[in-house]
């Protein structure tokens, strides 16, 4: 054992490091530094400038990720295999700088009103799009544990940011506590898989665990691990901490937490089902399709009975991590292995529009309500038609109706399924269409509200939305609309070599299948 530590030790030893490779994270690392110098020395009333500036990083950070993509012809490791970069790593960068810009936009206005600390918050934000920028090229289980943890502790204080309100407190708290919890399970879980597999490389741990030969102590370290990360995507029974957590914490950071943090959690779970468990389907396999189908449906059944519209966009935020769930659930099967990638990769990149998009007129709405009620968008249609135009298409895609970018999110995830072919793949694939009309319901409570109700007490004064709110809606709503009309669009990223570079996973099918 101690042989095999110093073996795995000295591969870390002096590595030839891809600086161009590493170029996104070196810049996010040098705009926390730059930002949490300024916040030293800018006065109050130039704090507004560290928001474009932190705007500006994303931007530039995203610069080495577009090269890379143009000019790369092959992925590059680094590390003795632990740090990749490849076509999905980059692809996954690039959504989640997208992700972070557009969530700055959000927060701009709200923090400089709000009375906020601007320097720190956009520091934490920084640190934490770091994680997950790193989580999409770590192949190895500390890597993968560190950047979860370099992304969760930044999240925890951002959910409690608004420290004068008891609801932000208590969303702090929870989330990071149960945050804490999970992380021990999981950790609890590699541990065990490190002392049977005498590995923490995933490709090695791969090909060391066989289906129908695991041993006990590598049945539990799967399903600890898995259960770890069902936290981070709010799985039921996992959810827990969810509703309370995105209903107290401020609109911008509950929108980060719902798309990027939760697609951070997807992320790290798809790379180590497809490296680290592809001999092991037999024990994930159906933990999974019990996850999924508890997840849709808790999910869809809980956001029926809410009357806050950030309550019932986080039993939404559930109810689709159960969709996204779905095709992992025969991710071990040959016929529906890429599918099922492919799958899991267009959902997260389709979900980060139109939640985004949803979040940013619940943020525009409630400057002129002050509420967060469902019953505050009554009438929005009599005094701000865009608005409610907006909120119709965002709210359509979250439903699955073409030709918004939902609905091809949701039919990559049924077709994923269905390839699999088997009886349990139907009946997966029977509840989550009964879980798409279950959800359209709410989604059509909410349009029925804008478009029908009256306004609340007779308040038809216009909405005044800022320039940053405005430009992440025009964003947003271009990424919905595209990918809807034409889901072949995102086929400009190109082909998609498979985590375990056997088969080429292509981003976008043919929509007629």
């Amino acid at each position: 054992m101690l042989a095999s530590l110093f073996a795995q030790a000295t591969d870390w030893v002096a590595p030839t490091i891809d600086w161009h490779a590493i170029a996104p994270e070196l810049v996010l690392v040098v705009g926390i530094n730059i930002i949490l110098l300024l916040d030293l020395s800018l006065a109050d009333a130039k704090k507004w400038m560290l928001a474009t500036l932190s705007g500006f990083v994303m931007l530039g950070a995203l610069v080495p990720v577009v090269t890379l993509f143009v000019i790369g012809d092959d992925s590059r490791s680094m590390f003795g295999g632990r740090y990749v970069i490849d076509e999905y790593a980059l692809v996954l960068k690039g959504f989640f700088l997208l992700v972070a810009y557009v969530v700055i936009l959000m927060s701009q206005t709200e923090l400089e009103e709000g009375g906020y600390y601007q320097g720190e918050f956009y520091v934490l934000m920084l640190c934490s799009v770091l994680g997950m920028v790193m989580m999409t090229s770590s192949r190895d289980l500390v890597s993968i544990f560190v950047a979860l943890e370099l992304l969760s502790i930044p999240a925890y204080m951002l959910a409690a940011w608004n420290k004068r309100n008891p609801k932000s407190n208590e969303a702090g708290m929870k989330y990071y506590l149960l945050g804490v919890f999970a992380s021990a399970i999981m950790l609890y879980g590699m541990s065990l898989l490190f002392g049977a597999t005498n590995s923490t490389l995933l490709t090695e741990i791969g090909a060391t665990l066989v289906d129908g030969n695991l041993s006990g102590i590598e049945v539990v370290g799967v399903v600890f691990v898995i259960s770890g990360f069902a936290f981070k995507i709010s799985a039921v029974p996992f959810h827990t901490w969810a509703p309370d957590t995105y209903e107290g914490a401020p609109t911008p950071v509950t929108a980060f937490l719902s798309v990027a943090s939760k697609a951070a959690g997807f992320v790290a779970l798809v790379t180590i089902i497809y490296l680290a468990f592809p001999n092991a389907s037999d024990v994930y396999q159906p933990f999974i399709w019990v996850l999924a189908a508890l997840t849709m449906t808790v999910g869809n059944v809980l956001a029926l009975r809410q009357t806050n519209i950030v309550r019932m966009l986080a039993y939404s935020s559930v109810s689709q991590g159960g969709f996204i769930l779905m095709p992992l659930a025969f991710a071990g099967e040959a016929n529906a292995s890429g599918s099922a990638l492919n799958a899991v990769v267009v959902y997260l990149l389709v979900y980060g529009f139109m939640n985004l998009g949803a979040f940013a007129t619940v943020i525009a709405v409630s400057r002129k309500t002050r509420s967060g009620e469902i019953s505050s968008f009554g009438g929005l249609f009599s005094y701000a038609p865009g608005m409610a135009v907006l909120v119709t298409m965002f709210f359509a895609s979250l439903a699955g109706i073409p030709p918004l970018g939902g609905w091809f999110a949701k039919f990559n995830a049924f077709k994923a399924v269905l390839d699999a072919q088997s009886s349990w793949a139907y009946v997966l694939a029977s509840i989550a269409a009964v879980n798409t009309v279950i959800s359209a319901a709410y989604y059509m409570k909410v349009l029925r509200t804008v478009w029908m109700d009256e306004a609340p007490d007779g308040d038809t004064s216009p909405i005044n939305t800022p320039s940053p709110i405005k430009a992440a809606l025009g964003l947003t709503l271009v990424g919905t609309l595209v990918v809807g009309v034409y889901p072949q669009s995102v086929a400009n990223f190109g082909d998609l070599e498979d985590l375990t570079g056997t088969t080429e996973l292509v981003v976008v099918v043919d929509a007629g299948g």
